[in-house]
C-alpha cells in the first residue's frame, strides 16, 4: 500500500509539473513577445504596462479554459473506452484473455509463466480491466480525473508566468525594462527547464531546451507585432 501511495504521488506531482510548465511557459512567452513589440513602437511605458496587462489576463483566461475543456473531453473519451471494455469483458470475454496473452506475451513471458500471469490478471475483473485500459489503451485514469484542479493549476501558472516579463517596466525605464525582461524571461524559462529535468536526470539539457524554445517563440511573437505594427503605422 506505501508503494502504490507513493507511485500515485509521483504520477500526481508528474502530471501538475506538466500543467504548470504549460501554463507558465505559454503566458511568459507570449506576454514577453507582445509587450517587446509594443516596447519598439511606443516610448511610454504606460502603454507597454496595459498591453502587458491586457495580454497577462488574456492569456490566463483563455489557458483556463483551453485545460478545463481538453482534460474534461480527455475524461468523457476515457470513461467511455472504459465502459467499452467492460462490455467487451462481459460479451466476449475470450477474445479479452486472449489479448491480455498477447500483451504479456510481448513482454517476453511464455509457457507456464504466462499462463499463470493471464490467469492472475482475468481472474480479478478490476485487475483485468485496469490492465486493458493502460496496457492495450495506453489510457491512465489520473491524466483526466479533475479537469477544474488541472484547468486552475495551469491558468494560474500562466497567470505568474505572464507577469515575469512585465515586472522590470513597473521599476524602469522602457529600453533598460526591455533588456531587463528579456534577461528574466530567459532566466525564468532556464530555472523550470531545469526543475522540470531533474525528473529525467538531465536538467541542464532541459534547461537549455525550454529556454532555447521559448525565447524563439517570443522572437517569432515579437517580429510578427513589430510587422503588424509598422503595417499599421503606414496605413
Amino acid at each position: 500500500m506505501p508503494k502504490k501511495r507513493e507511485l500515485h504521488k509521483a504520477s500526481s506531482t508528474g502530471y501538475n509539473l506538466r500543467d504548470i510548465i504549460l501554463g507558465g511557459q505559454d503566458g511568459l512567452v507570449n506576454v514577453l513577445g507582445v509587450i517587446l513589440a509594443v516596447a519598439t513602437a511606443v516610448s511610454d511605458v504606460r502603454i507597454v504596462i496595459i498591453a502587458g496587462l491586457a495580454a497577462t489576463f488574456a492569456e490566463s483566461i483563455s489557458m483556463t479554459a483551453v485545460a478545463y475543456t481538453s482534460t474534461k473531453a480527455a475524461r468523457d473519451f476515457y470513461r467511455s473506452e472504459l465502459e467499452r471494455e467492460k462490455r467487451e469483458m462481459k460479451e466476449i470475454p475470450e477474445q479479452e484473455r486472449k489479448e491480455i496473452r498477447i500483451i504479456y506475451a510481448r513482454k517476453g513471458f511464455s509457457g507456464h509463466i504466462l499462463n499463470a500471469i493471464v490467469k492472475k490478471i482475468t481472474s480479478n475483473k478490476r485487475l483485468w480491466l485496469r490492465t486493458m485500459m493502460e496496457e492495450e489503451l495506453h489510457l491512465f485514469p489520473d491524466e483526466y480525473s479533475h479537469p477544474a484542479k488541472d484547468a486552475a493549476i495551469v491558468g494560474i501558472a500562466a497567470l505568474v508566468g505572464s507577469i515575469v516579463p512585465l515586472v522590470s517596466f513597473l521599476f524602469l525605464p522602457i529600453r533598460e525594462a526591455v533588456i531587463a525582461s528579456i534577461a528574466l524571461s530567459l532566466a525564468v524559462l532556464f530555472m523550470t527547464g531545469y526543475i522540470k529535468g531533474k525528473l529525467t536526470a538531465k536538467p541542464l539539457r532541459s534547461g537549455i531546451e525550454i529556454a532555447v524554445i521559448g525565447m524563439a517563440a517570443a522572437l517569432i511573437g515579437y517580429v510578427i507585432g513589430a510587422l503588424l505594427g509598422v503595417a499599421l503605422y503606414a496605413a
